[in-house]
């Protein structure tokens, strides 16, 4: 029963003659359904290629805006260099504190871990005191890293 019922199911794959005398021998619904495939084929490509021109334009726009703002950041670092070198000093000492900072918030969470998750009075009250500081610092820290001047190349390590 099980052979009758095997040898009554189409088969998995079927094999396509791709040939040029299939092609001849074909009837005119096989040669108007591959030309509908065809057809469908081009316009997926020509979708592609317009997907692939409104990405190349997106990324030249947005290259063109970070090449502007690294152009004004490094106009103004030349026009004021002794400031651009005072952010560069603050950011380092900023730097120290806010790696302090994140000492003091691990150390807290590690030794009070079990109150943060069992109640959300805790879990509030630190976020209160660490989230606004952190969010601040870190917006700081961040001005500070990009105003300020690059560090001389005789105080890198890297340098010969």
């Amino acid at each position: 029963m099980t052979r009758d019922h095997q040898s009554s199911r189409q088969p998995l794959f079927s094999q396509i003659d791709v040939a040029q005398g299939a092609l001849s021998s074909g009837s005119a619904a096989a040669r108007s359904h591959e030309m509908e495939q065809t057809r469908l084929l081009r316009e997926l490509l020509i979708g592609q290629d317009r997907q692939n021109e409104l990405l190349e334009e997106l990324v030249n726009q947005l290259c063109s805006a970070q090449k502007q703002r690294a152009n004004e950041l490094g106009q103004w670092k030349q026009a004021n260099p002794h400031l651009s070198h005072s952010c560069r000093l603050a950011a380092e000492a900023l730097g120290r504190v806010h790696t302090e900072f994140l000492d003091n918030l691990t150390q807290e969470i590690g030794e009070n871990q079990d109150a943060l998750m069992d109640g959300e009075f805790m879990l509030n009250e630190f976020i209160d005191r660490y989230g606004p500081r952190m969010a601040h610092l870190n917006g700081i820290l961040q001005v500070l890293s990009q105003l300020s001047a690059a560090p001389d190349a005789a105080n890198t390590p890297n340098s010969p």
